[in-house]
């Protein structure tokens, strides 16, 4: 078992297909911390509201959540936009235990950076002009992506070929994603400058990442619908995206980069 200072998790997306919930308590499972940030999406009300969707293992992550802050780990809930109903709760001071729920907190690391934790919905374009039909529509449109993927990497099991993502091959090819996620991350990034923040950390996008951007530490924890990754903080006081997908033959192979 490995433990972290701090470990950060995005985009699970509980109550949906393309949640790898039993890879998520695996990872939660042979991994601890003192700090347990949720960034954001973790259970998809959108995707509920539509179509009720919840296996035992959705239920199995949140009972490892529970149990961790139990234990003594202190727990961040930072709301997203597939999770946005909790906002209406925000006015108010929410503990649930060793449980907060926030909007978005502040973080002093061991490197003595100060960061900014946020899901980073605000800083979408068609979030933050109110047209979030249009961002509905693309949030359907992903799905359907996963859906084909689903099938796509049935074949490849049988192929003996490992895991791989249309929809982020797609992400990283098309010229209007790489746009959007550089113009994601200037605006976050100045968002933190701003407020005398010398990093942020944040999800949303469903690309994990650690670099600089105007000044700015800029780290992105990935998302548990394709990559599987989490960000976390060492008792060195250094930072690493762990990768947990498992290969196609469930070696439990990790692979980490930073």
């Amino acid at each position: 078992m490995t433990k972290y200072k701090s470990i950060f998790i995005s985009d699970v997306h509980l109550g949906s297909k393309g949640c790898k919930a039993e890879l998520l308590s695996d990872f939660l499972k042979e991994n601890t911390c003192e700090n347990l940030f949720l960034v954001g999406d973790i259970i998809d009300g959108w995707r509920l509201k539509r179509k009720f969707f919840w296996l035992q293992s959705h239920t199995d992550v949140i009972r490892k959540i529970l149990k961790a802050a139990k234990n003594g780990t202190k727990v961040t809930y930072v709301v997203g936009n597939h999770d946005d109903s909790f906002r209406d709760l925000l006015p108010y001071d929410i503990h649930f235990g060793n449980i907060e729920l926030v909007n978005q907190c502040r973080y002093n690391a061991l490197n003595g950076k100060r960061y900014m934790i946020i899901h980073g919905d605000l800083f979408d374009a068609a979030l933050a002009t109110k047209l979030s039909w249009l961002y509905h529509v693309g949030d359907w449109f992903y799905d359907i992506l996963l859906s084909i993927n689903h099938g796509l990497n049935q074949l490849r099991t049988k192929l003996n070929m490992p895991y791989w993502s249309l929809s982020a091959y797609l992400k990283n090819k098309t010229k209007e994603a790489v746009a959007f996620m550089s113009d994601f991350e200037i605006l976050i990034t100045d968002y933190c400058k701003k407020y005398n923040a010398q990093g942020v950390i944040c999800g949303h996008v469903h690309k994990a990442a650690i670099k600089e951007i105007n000044g700015i530490e800029y780290m992105n924890d990935g998302d548990w619908v394709e990559s599987c990754t989490a960000l976390v903080e060492k008792h060195d006081g250094s930072w690493e995206i762990v990768n947990y997908l498992h290969n196609i033959n469930k070696s439990n192979k990790i692979e980490k980069f930073s």
